[in-house]
């Protein structure tokens, strides 16, 4: 046999020891198990077992000549040795070689050979220590290269007769070199592509756990509820391969979507075992079979669940329930995806409390608010309305109506939200008392839309920012000015805009009103302030007011008001507008 015809005869079994290692490296449990980067100890062992086969698989793929083997042991242990560094790559190097030399395939050979598989594997992992990118082609095909040709030095001067040993090594010396050498290189991009592909699947379902967490944050931060319960099991089931998804209380099956939903029904009591096991003891279940899930109904579809509890404050809430069938089973993956949605949940679950209690803030501060009453203001109003009573008595008490209309609603500290229409005619109150005042210099457009009359607001959220516009814009002016107030509904969300020509501010006055600091009501411009931070306690800060101003043209602020989704919410302006 000459050199071409080995080379010839190696490749072929070459390409067939490469494809049964992508198979080995692709088989699910395998990639999982050991090949995991920074492993613990049951991954190594796992990779220098893997590592060790492929390396005798060279052994056996090789060709037998002169009693002894052209082989292909290098690729896989210095592929080992760049993957898992210097104890991967002895492991798998004592394995194949330690192979090598107890089976005595080719007798006068076998120590050197063996030894240098060994000395392959250890170099390889020592090199690996000094790269960034282990598995690197070229440092593997470099490896190969150079290990290969002590290969044959060791086999020339340990083999025994010598001429038989340079026989040998002039046969299978450049076939081992050049196909150790690519074998090396394509072994590691096999690996880098079995990696890429891990990495893809991983990304897309950790992209997959922050849409869910993002498309129902809304939802649960409303609480358990049936509502809350049903679009966040809709939106899980759209996002996972799951059968069916349930969300339970302590008591009921708020939502199932999915299979099942004959005799899984929403409202009804928990008839699962596995459910009320996982609510009593508050630990999450992995269950594999109907028997051990639990259901009683005869014609239960199921045949895997993971079942994890919801917290909230400490406590057990419910649960979250993925189920499986013969067609869609679950895995492992699927139950520590279920729990890490169910934290997840349990999060979105305890900002409920904290958004509750922002919006107590929130009205505690209104109510302080409204408690306030501007000296100043109701000094300079009842000038005014003096001085209407010699020369307009009519006038006078319709001034003094507006005022009392105005400083009713400033101290009823018992709303929580009002209907739109209210607000507005707070804000009317405001005004006709300043145009009274001012006269021509103060001019006001209203354009209000009808649906949006009994839209829920938070109250003295319009008005602070017009007595603004007035005292800081119009009257910096010796003509006045106009305050237009636009206001219009979109959707879900109501859109509200003020604007005025006075004498608008510097970036610097924008930038300190948006300052976040204690609100101090001795501090000029407090109902700016109070508006800015209160919509945002109430809403958060996506619903940021925003301020536009150009010094000497005027300013513009406008914001949105979404409508009201919480139980908390609904219920206080129920009680308001009753």
């Amino acid at each position: 046999m000459n050199p071409e015809t080995l080379i010839i005869t190696l490749a072929e079994r070459f390409g067939l020891i490469v494809a049964g290692a992508f198979l080995l490296l692709t088989i699910t449990p395998v990639h999982k198990i050991g090949f995991r980067q920074s492993s613990p100890k049951v991954d190594i062992a796992m990779q220098i077992l893997i590592f060790g086969i492929c390396g005798i698989l060279g052994t056996y793929g090789g060709n037998f000549v002169f009693q002894s083997v052209a082989n292909l042991r290098a690729m896989a242990v210095i592929t080992g040795g760049l993957f898992g560094g210097p104890l991967v790559g002895l492991g798998a190097g004592l394995i194949a070689g330690g192979h090598r030399i107890l089976i005595d395939l080719g007798g006068f050979s076998a120590i050197p050979c063996g030894t240098a598989t060994m000395l392959e594997g250890l170099a390889a992992g020592i090199v690996s220590l000094y790269l960034s990118k282990k598995m690197d082609w070229r440092a593997a095909a470099g490896l190969a290269f150079v290990g290969e040709i002590v290969h044959m030095i060791m086999v020339l001067y340990l083999s025994h007769p010598f001429d038989e040993a340079l026989q040998l090594v002039k046969l299978i010396a450049m076939p081992m070199i050049v196909l150790n050498t690519f074998g090396a290189a394509l072994f590691a991009q096999v690996i880098n592509i079995v990696f890429r592909h891990g990495t893809k699947q991983d990304s897309v379902k950790a992209q997959h756990i922050l849409d869910i967490a993002n498309l129902t944050v809304s939802h649960l931060r409303s609480g358990l509820t049936l509502e809350s319960a049903q679009e966040t099991a809709k939106i899980i089931h759209a996002h996972l391969s799951a059968a069916a998804v349930a969300i339970t209380d302590n008591v009921n099956v708020l939502a199932h979507v999915g299979a099942g939903a004959d005799h899984h029904l929403a409202g009804k009591k928990i008839r699962t075992d596995s459910t009320l096991q996982v609510l009593n003891e508050g630990e999450p279940l992995f269950l594999e079979s109907n028997k051990q899930i639990g259901c009683g109904h005869p014609g239960c579809p199921f045949t895997s669940a993971a079942v994890v509890p919801l917290h909230k404050n400490g406590q057990v809430v419910g649960t979250l329930k993925l189920y499986g069938t013969r067609r869609n089973q679950l895995d492992q993956l699927s139950f520590e995806m279920a729990k890490g949605l169910a934290n997840l949940c349990s999060t979105q679950l305890e900002l409920e409390e904290i958004q509750i209690k922002e919006q107590m803030l929130a009205h505690a501060e209104i109510r302080r608010l409204q408690a306030q009453i501007n000296p100043h203001f109701l000094f300079n109003s009842l000038n005014t309305v003096t001085s209407f009573c010699r020369t307009n008595p009519d006038r006078a008490r319709e001034l003094l109506l507006e005022l009392s209309k105005y400083m009713r609603k400033n101290l009823d500290s018992s709303r929580g939200y009002v209907p739109l229409h209210e607000e507005l005619a707070q804000l009317n109150s405001y005004l006709a008392i300043e145009q009274a005042r001012f006269g021509e210099r103060i001019k006001v457009d209203l354009n209000v839309e009808n649906e949006c009359l009994e839209w829920p607001i938070p109250p003295l959220i319009i008005q602070p920012l017009v007595e603004n516009s007035v005292k800081h814009g119009l009257m910096g002016r010796e003509e006045g000015g106009t305050i237009t107030l636009d206001i219009y509904c979109d959707n879900e969300e109501m859109n509200i805009s003020i604007d005025d020509d006075g004498i608008g501010m510097s970036q610097d006055q924008i930038e300190d009103i948006y300052a976040k600091k204690k609100i101090d009501s001795r501090e000029k411009g407090i109902g700016v302030r109070n508006c800015i931070q209160r919509l945002e306690q109430i809403y958060g800060p996506q619903y940021k007011m925003v301020i536009i101003s150009v010094e000497g043209k005027g300013t513009t602020i406008s914001f949105k008001v979404p409508k009201l989704r919480t139980a908390v919410q609904m219920s206080e302006f129920a009680g308001n507008a009753g």
